[in-house]
């Protein structure tokens, strides 16, 4: 009481000075007496009121182990020996006694034996605390945080009853605690324990808000924190390539910042997380079940679980229940090396008759003759048959956490029992006396302990209460036996750098399939090089559907967001992972289709030089002169023309292949449609004299057989009858000449093929064709082909071609009619309707083609154009000339009769055969009536 009260003189005193700043001088002395009489009031309530309530509120029920007896330093130890607490029947008409624990725990047993080992080794140490005689106060926290409160308090005590702030035991003084168990046991105890400043050294408190020592001042771990194990782990995922992760944690700080760091790292590296899951600390079924259900629908391989050992374990066995064997599991260091979780029987008895009893019905299980069930333990078991985790010392792990915790409070005491008075650390470079120190005095000497563990040599310090992040990467491996074995595969080092951190052996690690290959863990494959990913909408970025590059754009890499357009003359390969040049196209010389045409362009111009020489040998015969021969041999010249200009437009498109192509056919035609429009003129006009002498005649004869009748009946036929005729016969002996000489035949071709010479001239001065690469028509090709430079120019130079042509086709149709042995005017007709029959067809094949194809079929058109025009028209006349020489004569070449219906059918030799068939005509009707007469 004396402390309490003159910590509260004290408080009021200061306080007190405090406030007298606040007033004048004078006041202040009636004030500091005011406020000492308080004090006084208060300090004397004080100790009256804690006097009379001074009592125990409930008692612990608590497991220890110790050994203080003429020890001169205790070091306190807690550990889970327990796994829970036992359910209590909640009865509260006696005095509340906390419950007790169940579920022993080989494992956590096996830690405890390890810190009474130690601390027995230290005290057999002549090096190390020679003087001093350890002693220990160990408590069981049953895996509960309310356990390990009541251990806490009950350490600060001194004593079996726990009364706070005060330690009333008079036994050596409590060094440090070394515990407790799991974090979140850490984390209730360290909240107490800095309270006072009292040291605390974990083994397996891995949490990463432990770091925080605002409000953990004086907790320290012999265990790496959860920070450097979820970057360990996280890397492992990104190491083997797993993007579609499930994780589940434990319904405590561990689990809760195990996994948030966890998800952190992964999700910063693109790694999706599948689901989240949490175990309860409290036995529920239906939650482990809706984990199960979880793990089960998700397509998820990896699954990276942040867990204690006892709270994995319901999920492990449900698993095994459902067969659910399919997963690769990321572990933690609280369960890696369990056996709870690989071996989870024991004795596979229990000392519980009703359980046995239980489990006995369950299996239609029989009693035995004494009426026990069989899976009742006799007591007489043997624990050191079991080879279970007590005796099992392959993975001290967490064992060995514990010893260098035990060695690092017996360093630091050392240090404070060796301390030179003078030199020492605190006020006035005193030291502590190891027989009575403070427990902040101790707390100085941990945080700068640093030391060598016995037999492996490693290295021991703490920075911020921490050690060196470093671990061992293990798999699970079944031996021939059966057994679980642990091998070390890997290893992970936090204080190297970030590429030589993590470093494992693949081809050690044995898989759980057939298959030598880590498994495959995505939501979605890869994407390879060309497609690129497309996200599902409302789904993880792990979770998207690949979609092709369209034509032109390609993506090289794996997994790309976009793809790339190419540029330029390249384009997209077929599997669009690469741009590729655009394939050149243009008719070449050499290949197939350019030599079938040259082929076909050389025989129609060595046709048409046939026929000029044939014309040539026979040049004096009727035939050929019945028209101008000159022109006849200048549409040779201008079929020859557009056989041999054909020919230009194969090849790579130059200046001047693409001008001389475009001219040389506009000039041929323009030469071949204006001898043809010159010879079908004066053949129209022939037939037109024809058809007007062919009436004259008509109306002579008819008025001929009017005055023949006249005559019969006056009486004097003969000589009225002569003189009629002769007179009327006259009249058409004489022929008609041409109104068109060959001179205007000729002049009509040359003018009109002048005209198009002017034009075309002034196209390739203005706006001559030029070649150009066409990319548009054809994505994947760059066409080389020739733009006629202007459109008005090249429509308006062949429509005066279509122009020459319609005028040949119509003088020509109009001649039709002019019938002699050879008719020349149908023969111009027929080729002038092939030309219009073939180029009308042109055009939409033309438009409805691209690249070479488009030229090939300009060139067909070229091609049969000229070939109708030289078969239709030199044809027959050949035919006569080489096989039907007999008709090459004048008399051929005269009309021939009449048909008796009298429809007039024209001829084509000369206007003086019509004077001699009306002569004829005459004459046989004077014949006839002077017959009749006599």
């Amino acid at each position: 009481m004396r402390h309490l009260s003159h910590a509260a003189a004290l408080f009021a005193s200061r306080s007190s000075e405090s406030i007298l700043n606040f007033f004048e001088p004078s006041q202040r002395m009636d004030i500091r007496g005011f406020a000492l009489g308080f004090c006084a009031l208060f300090c004397l309530h004080g100790s009256v009121s804690a006097e009379s309530t001074c009592k125990l509120k409930a008692k612990f029920n608590l497991n220890s182990y110790k050994d203080v007896e003429k020890k001169k330093v205790v070091i306190g130890g807690m550990f889970p020996v327990h796994r829970r607490i036992a359910s209590n029947d909640g009865n509260t008409s006696r005095v509340p006694v906390s419950s007790g624990c169940e579920g022993f725990n080989f494992r956590t047993f096996r830690w405890t034996q390890t810190m009474l080992f130690a601390i027995d080794e230290i005290n057999r140490r002549y090096d190390l605390l020679p003087n001093t005689d350890l002693g220990y106060v160990i408590y069981d926290s049953c895996f509960t945080i309310s356990k390990a409160v009541e251990g806490t308090l009950t350490y600060l005590t001194g004593q079996d009853e726990a009364v706070p702030n005060y330690r009333c035991g008079n036994g050596p003084p409590l060094a440090a605690l070394v515990g407790a168990g799991g974090s979140d046991l850490s984390i209730a105890t360290a909240r107490i324990l800095g309270l006072y400043h009292f040291p605390q050294v974990s083994y397996s408190s891995t949490c990463s808000a432990l770091n925080n020592k605002f409000q953990f001042p004086t907790f320290l771990r012999t265990i790496p924190n959860d920070q450097h194990q979820s970057k360990a782990m996280a890397q492992m995922v990104l190491h083997f390539g797993w993007t579609w992760v499930g994780i589940i944690a434990a319904e405590d700080d561990y689990g809760k910042y195990g996994i948030k760091d966890f998800k952190e790292q992964v999700e910063e590296a693109g790694v999706c997380i599948s689901f989240s899951e949490t175990l309860p600390k409290v036995s529920s079924p239906a939650a482990i079940q809706s984990v199960v259900q979880t793990v089960v629908e998700s397509t998820a391989k990896i699954i990276v679980v942040f867990s204690s050992d006892v709270d994995l374990s319901p999920l492990i066995s449900e698993l095994l229940r459902h067969n659910v064997t399919n997963r690769t599991w990321i572990a933690s260091e609280a369960w890696i090396t369990s056996a709870l979780i690989n071996q989870p029987g024991l004795f596979n008895c229990t000392l519980d008759y009703s359980k046995a009893l239980r489990v006995a019905r369950e299996m239609n299980s029989t009693l035995s003759r004494a009426g026990v069930p069989d899976g009742l333990c006799t007591g007489t078991e043997s624990v050191a048959q079991l080879g279970n985790t007590y005796s099992d010392v392959s993975q001290l792990r967490i064992t060995y956490s514990v010893y260098k915790a035990v060695y690092a409070v017996a360093h630091a005491l050392h240090h404070l029992e060796h301390c030179e008075p003078g030199n020492g650390p605190f006020v006035g470079k005193s030291c502590a006396d190891i027989t009575n120190f403070e427990p902040w005095q101790l707390m100085y000497y941990l945080k700068n302990v640093h030391f060598k563990v016995p037999n492996t040599e490693e290295d021991i310090y703490f920075v911020d209460g921490d050690i060196e992040g470093y671990y061992d990467i293990i798999n699970w491996q079944l031996g021939g036996d059966g057994e679980i074995s642990y091998v070390t595969v890997g290893h992970y080092n936090g204080s190297a750098g970030p590429e030589d951190r993590l470093h494992i052996r693949n081809d050690s690690i044995v898989w759980n399939n057939e298959a030598s290959t880590p498994p495959r863990s995505v939501c979605s494959e890869n994407c390879q090089p060309g497609t690129r990913k497309g996200i599902r909408q409302g789904e993880p970025v792990c979770c998207f559907d690949c979609i092709p590059c369209a034509d032109g754009e390609i993506s090289n890499t794996t997994n790309a967001r976009e793809c790339v357009l190419c540029s330029g003359d390249f384009w997209s390969n077929d599997a669009h992972d690469a741009c590729v040049p655009k394939i050149i196209e243009f008719l070449a010389f050499g290949e197939p289709l350019g030599i079938t045409l040259i082929v076909i362009s050389a025989f129609g111009a060595l046709l048409t030089i046939a026929v000029g020489v044939v014309l040539i040998l026979n040049i004096d015969t009727p035939l050929v002169k019945a028209n101008d021969a000159l022109l006849s041999f200048s549409l040779l010249l201008s079929l020859m023309v557009t056989f041999l200009c054909s020919i230009v437009f194969l090849g790579e498109p130059q200046h001047w292949s693409c001008m001389t192509s475009q001219v040389a056919l506009a000039l041929g035609f323009a030469l071949c449609l204006s001898s043809i429009m010159g010879k079908a003129a004066v053949l129209m006009l022939r037939a037109q004299a024809l058809k007007a002498a062919r009436l004259k005649a008509k109306a002579a004869a008819k008025a001929a057989k009017a005055a023949a009748e006249n005559l019969a009946n006056g009486g004097s036929p003969d000589v009225i009858a002569t003189s009629t005729i002769n007179t009327d016969a006259s009249a058409f002996t004489t022929p008609e000449k041409d109104t068109l000489t060959f001179a205007h035949q000729r002049t009509i071709a040359v003018v009109a093929t002048l005209i198009q010479a002017v034009a075309c001239t002034v196209w390739l001065i203005i706006l001559p064709p030029h070649p150009v690469k066409n990319t548009s028509a054809q994505n994947i090709k760059i066409i080389l082909e020739c733009d006629e430079g202007s459109i008005v120019f090249i429509c308006c130079i062949f429509a005066y071609d279509i122009v020459l042509a319609l005028l040949a086709f119509v003088f020509a149709f109009i001649a039709r009619k002019l019938e002699d042995h050879f008719s020349e005017a149908k023969c111009v007709t027929f080729g002038m309707l092939v030309f219009f029959i073939v180029w009308i067809s042109f055009v939409p094949a033309y438009l409805s083609t691209r690249g070479k194809f488009m030229v090939a079929v300009q060139i067909f058109a070229i091609l049969a154009s000229s070939f109708g025009l030289l078969f239709c028209i030199f044809l027959p006349k050949c035919y006569i000339l080489l096989v039907k020489p007999e008709r090459n004569k004048e008399e051929m070449m005269k009309p021939r009769p009449k048909p008796r219906d009298g429809t007039g059918t024209g001829t084509s030799a000369s206007l003086a055969t019509a004077a001699t068939e009306i002569n004829a005509s005459f004459a046989s009707t004077a014949v006839d009536d002077q017959e009749r007469n006599n």
